[in-house]
């Protein structure tokens, strides 16, 4: 039985862009019958009740435009960030509807917006991209407001679908969100992404790993990151900081995940549960969430040379079996299972303690780190979980 494959984007989003240029090999691997979805992204914001972009920290906002060249970089496409960005997109998405060719049309007003970096709220830009790919452009353009209630319409559904952003996949009525989630979806659909071509092994490779006992994300990174350095021979280093301290610097709400639409935060849990499996993790929320991670930090960075295995015992504790890592008596517990002194919890207490972890989120601040977990490579920082795969080919083996 062929599967299907919704695609739905919005032309204003790059990173739908970026999926554009690749989800119809995808489909074409696995035999999928894909199905293009049109719909207007402002439509789903303002039903969702707001922006993101409007709300970014620019922290964020750097981080996400540097995510979005090394998608580019990664998938050797074109990417011109078109002057005046966003641009309305509601007559090319109406021109679209109103083809009898939905891809054809989509990939044409894709290429005009971000691999020229054309502004399709012009309707002559819009005219001379479908023009370019077979189509009558001014036909179509004329057209376009009879589409008006079928692109509502989708609109609708899409918020009825759980999209909360673009671009996204819709497989067997499972939902996945992003560019960065393709592998998923061609799992989803029964097969096998295509494997990185290896490289050779960089002497000197070294990884900062920055993370807080708070993220669950950076829990998941946690389980993967030491297998990484031992496929790259990379020197790997444990960088705990205080995420609330650096969220209150840039501007991001304590919490995120609390701040999310209530689709968005049902979606986040899904995901982290699928990115567990794949990692054959166990991933269970603390009933104490959110925790307070001040006095565990503070104990790693006194650990010395435990660092590593202390990182991994106390996300163990926190996420795997819901101990209480901020309670003094826990934290000593889990010393002496380690063979660690006790007393290092009596130290994590001091003054030198509590400078160390206030100059390591410093020096996250400045590095600009905009959340855990971070890698820094070569002064290259990596944001994510699921940015594991840039962090090992910029350690030099993909």
């Amino acid at each position: 039985m062929t599967r299907r494959l919704e695609f739905l984007y919005d032309f204003s989003c790059p990173f739908a862009y970026l999926a554009s240029t690749q989800v119809r090999a995808l489909a074409e691997r696995t035999r999928a019958e894909l199905v293009y979805q049109p719909f207007l992204l402002g439509g789903v914001f303002k039903a969702l009740g707001g922006e993101p972009m409007a709300s970014m920290a620019p922290a964020r906002a750097r981080m996400n435009g540097l995510d979005m060249y090394r998608w580019a970089e990664h998938w050797r496409v074109p990417l011109v960030m078109p002057p005046g960005h966003p641009n309305r997109t509601v007559l090319a998405l109406r021109a679209t509807l109103a083809s009898d060719d939905v891809p054809r049309a989509s990939h044409a007003l894709f290429e005009a917006y971000w691999a020229e970096g054309q502004d399709l709220s012009r309707p002559e830009v819009v005219e001379r991209a479908l023009t370019g790919v077979g189509f009558d452009g001014a036909a179509l353009v004329a057209r376009a407001d009879d589409e008006r209630a079928e692109l509502f319409a989708r609109t609708e559904r899409a918020v009825e679908l759980g999209v909360f952003g673009a671009p996204a996949f819709v497989v067997e009525g499972e939902l996945y969100w992003g560019q960065d989630r393709l592998d998923q979806v061609e799992r989803a659909l029964g097969g096998t992404p295509p494997a990185p071509a290896p490289r050779a092994r960089r002497a000197g490779a070294r990884v900062d790993f920055w993370y807080d006992f708070s993220s669950p994300f950076a829990y998941l990174a946690s389980t993967a990151i030491e297998g990484v350095c031992a496929r790259t021979g990379a020197e790997l280093r444990f960088r705990p900081f205080l995420l609330g301290g650096l969220f209150k610097a840039i501007g991001t709400p304590d919490v995120p995940l609390f701040s999310f639409p209530e689709a968005k935060r049902r979606y986040f849990e899904r995901d982290l549960q699928r990115a567990a499996a794949e990692r054959g993790v166990t991933l269970r929320f603390p009933s104490g969430f959110p925790m307070r991670t001040v006095l565990p930090l503070r104990l790693v960075l006194v650990a010395g040379h435990d660092a590593g295995r202390l990182t991994h015992a106390l996300y163990r504790a926190a996420w795997c079996d819901d101990r209480d890592i901020a309670d003094p008596e826990v934290l000593a517990a889990i010393c002496a299972e380690l063979d660690l002194d006790p007393a290092l919890v009596e130290r994590a207490g001091s003054e030198a303690a509590k400078r160390a972890l206030r100059e390591s989120t410093d020096q996250a601040v400045s590095l600009g780190l905009c959340g855990a977990p971070s890698f820094v490579v070569d002064g290259q920082v990596y944001w994510g979980q699921d940015r594991l795969a840039f962090v090992e080919r910029a350690l030099g083996t993909l």
